[in-house]
């Protein structure tokens, strides 16, 4: 039997150390902790309102902040019969649209975390706060 050649080997990919890959804030210190949060509503109006009650509390307390950033929209579509016997082929349909936007606060201190629960938001706007 023949021996068949082996393939060359390729050169490995140089990694990158931890300290590269952390984020950093804009005055170049790491960023320890990070606020995430996410704003939800049907409409876009209130939840930018609501966008703009959250930054202003925490700009209050010199806190440092990426976003409002808009996710895409959700939307969700439901088609109905008009007609439950005779008209089958007609047809109505009706969306929903959910509107999302992502606010990060880098480095928050208690106080900005205790304005932020305090903080009453008008009806129909959903509010996911995660700490990363």
């Amino acid at each position: 039997m023949a021996k068949v050649p082996s393939k060359p080997k390729r050169a490995s990919k140089p990694k990158k150390t931890p300290s590269a890959d952390s984020p950093k804030s804009k005055k170049g210190e790491e960023v320890t902790s990070r606020l995430r949060i996410r704003v939800r509503a049907y409409e876009s109006k209130i939840l930018d309102l609501s966008v703009k009650q959250i930054i202003d509390t925490a700009l209050r307390y010199d806190a440092e902040i990426q976003g409002p950033i808009p996710l895409p929209t959700e939307i969700k579509k439901y088609t109905v019969n008009r007609a439950a016997f005779v008209y089958k082929n007609s047809r109505e349909q009706f969306e929903m649209r959910v509107h999302k936007r992502l606010i990060d606060i880098l480095n928050p201190t208690p106080k900005i975390v205790e304005s932020l629960t305090n903080l009453s938001l008008p009806s129909g706007v959903n509010i996911d706060v995660k700490l990363v």
